[in-house]
């Protein structure tokens, strides 16, 4: 029994670039395929779920890489994003049960994290071409498979925030 609240509420889905390497490279040796995607994540909506469970649905095993706060920012997204900081969103994903993994990422695109993990599945949203997803080449070059799902209608972050603050 965990008796240290702080100790409680650590998730082992929540990792670094080491450890999630170790992680795909143990579900791959058991044969697992490996989808991943990346994203802010900032505010969890049902866009959101719909594509995650998309996604898991493409292999065994999806990893998520979670933008850091300070590469949100650098994306050009509004000045007070994201909303929810990085280890708030990393928990929340994490508790999602479709979620094998969720790695934060400082650099500006997820390509090292792909390079490390060598994915069998890509995946991003709808609103990418399949070649223009960062990292599709390298996946490809492996005999991956890199897709862009479809987005749900009526579903965003940022149109989610619109409505909060103008109440529309």
């Amino acid at each position: 029994m965990i008796t240290d609240p702080a100790q409680a509420t650590v998730d082992k889905r929540i990792m670094d670039i080491v450890q999630v390497v170790r992680s795909a490279n143990i579900w791959r040796m058991k044969g697992d395929r490996i989808v991943f995607t990346n994203g802010c994540f900032d505010i969890l909506h049902r866009g959101h779920v719909e594509y995650l469970q998309e996604a898991a649905a493409l292999g065994d095993r999806l990893i998520i890489g979670l933008n850091s706060d300070a590469s949100v920012r650098r994306l050009g997204k509004a000045a007070d994003r994201p909303l929810n900081d990085q280890d708030s969103r990393a928990k929340v994903l994490a508790a999602l049960r479709l979620v094998d993994a969720v790695v934060i990422f400082d650099q500006d695109t997820p390509l090292e994290l792909i390079n490390a993990i060598g994915p069998d599945v890509l995946v991003k949203g709808g609103d990418w071409k399949p070649e223009d997803i960062v990292g599709s080449d390298v996946v490809r070059k492996q005999g991956g498979d890199v897709r862009a799902l479809k987005l749900v209608d009526g579903f965003s972050t940022t149109a989610l925030v619109e409505k909060i603050r103008h109440g529309s």
